[in-house]
């Protein structure tokens, strides 16, 4: 029977929706885990697929709560049960926002994001006009693609009009979900003339997408912690991201990378998530340092992810504080940011390699 107490609910989406696709759940493992471990000091409500069973055991300050449904179909009707959570979930199918919203709908205290500030990072367009003029961003824009075609022509009226801009650069587009995580459904377009209706094979009608110009450079991340006011930037990490055959696909990335621009992205990160109220606990910032020397700008922001990201595992490892711990009291007001002293011993690098993810010391 569950009741009410002084215990934190916690899961996470795919582990206790029993997913069984492994390269989504040897990820969504490896987040849930570090955050239990995290979190040895308090008493857990761990919501998990009843084929964890015997993992979770060794959890002594764990009442495991065993489903075999939807991890949203059974928060709609025991969510009211609870009186904390914290909790791990992507943005597909607006999924962090829903369980947000089920969460604050039942009066139940979030060490997350709240559904306003995840409604509006999710949404890669409305963050894009969310943010001050001040951070550096790509040009974007939305569409949907409609049945009868138009959205290919207006992309291309697109390019034109950017083109013209700057005609003697070549201009690159990339093509992504409007709402989608690591390197979902992206699409490179290297010249105009590329552009198909083959797209509809990705984004079917009704799909809603967004067209940026496409910058090169190094990809990388940066990793915070947030109060839902101010935030505290813990490390710039590299992602390895390939593209091939036009695609993008995310492989890994390296805690922490160094890099002469590593302010400049805390700075732009931190900015970024200032400006959003409502972005709490940790939080992922998605930049790109830019190799094209003659532009205005060294680093750009590419979106905001309200949620714990696959850095938070290898941080988990280096860091001299335990971060799940330094959220709970953070926003229960027991700390400040500016009592987290931060620092990293080692490096960590991910590994994506067919059906898991490889973590190591580097």
């Amino acid at each position: 029977m569950i009741s009410k107490n002084d215990s934190i609910l916690v899961f996470e989406y795919f582990t206790a929706s029993g997913e069984k696709d492994k390269c989504i759940i040897s990820e969504a493992e490896e987040l849930i885990f570090s955050l239990l471990n995290d979190l040895k000091d308090y008493n857990i409500d761990l919501v998990i697929n009843k084929s964890y069973e015997n993992t979770v055991k060794e959890y002594e300050n764990v009442n495991p709560i065993l489903i075999d449904e939807n991890i949203i179909d059974w928060l709609k009707d025991n969510a009211a049960d609870f009186n904390k959570a914290i909790f791990i979930s992507a943005e597909n199918d607006n999924n962090l926002y829903n369980i947000t919203k089920i969460l604050e709908e039942n009066n139940v205290k979030t060490y997350t994001s709240t559904s306003e500030a995840c409604f509006k990072t999710s949404d890669k367009f409305e963050t894009y006009e969310s943010l001050p003029i001040t951070i550096p961003q790509p040009r974007s824009f939305r569409f949907k693609i409609d049945p009868k075609g138009y959205w290919k022509r207006a992309i291309e009226n697109l390019h034109e009009k950017w083109q013209a801009e700057d005609p003697l650069t070549p201009l690159k587009l990339i093509i992504k979900p409007l709402i989608g995580v690591d390197c979902e459904n992206i699409v490179v377009i290297e010249n105009i003339e590329d552009l198909s209706y083959d797209l509809e094979n990705i984004f079917p009608p009704g799909s809603r997408i967004i067209v940026q110009e496409f910058i090169k450079g190094t990809d990388v991340s940066v990793s915070l912690i947030s109060d839902g006011k101010k935030a505290i930037p813990i490390s710039l990490n590299e992602q390895f991201v390939e593209l091939k055959d036009e695609k993008g696909t995310y492989l890994g990335g390296k805690i922490p990378y160094e890099s002469e621009y590593k302010y400049e992205a805390f700075d732009i990160a931190k900015n970024a998530v200032e400006a959003i109220d409502g972005l709490r606990g940790f939080v992922g910032v998605d930049l790109i340092i830019n190799s094209d020397e003659k532009d205005v700008y060294s680093v750009y922001l590419l979106e905001i992810n309200s949620r714990f990201t696959t850095p938070y595992v290898g941080l988990a490892k280096i860091a001299n504080f335990n971060i799940g711990k330094s959220i709970i009291e953070l926003l229960d007001g027991e700390i400040s940011l500016d009592d987290l002293d931060i620092s990293l011993d080692g490096e960590i690098e991910f590994v994506k390699s067919g059906e898991s993810l490889e973590i190591r010391r580097a």
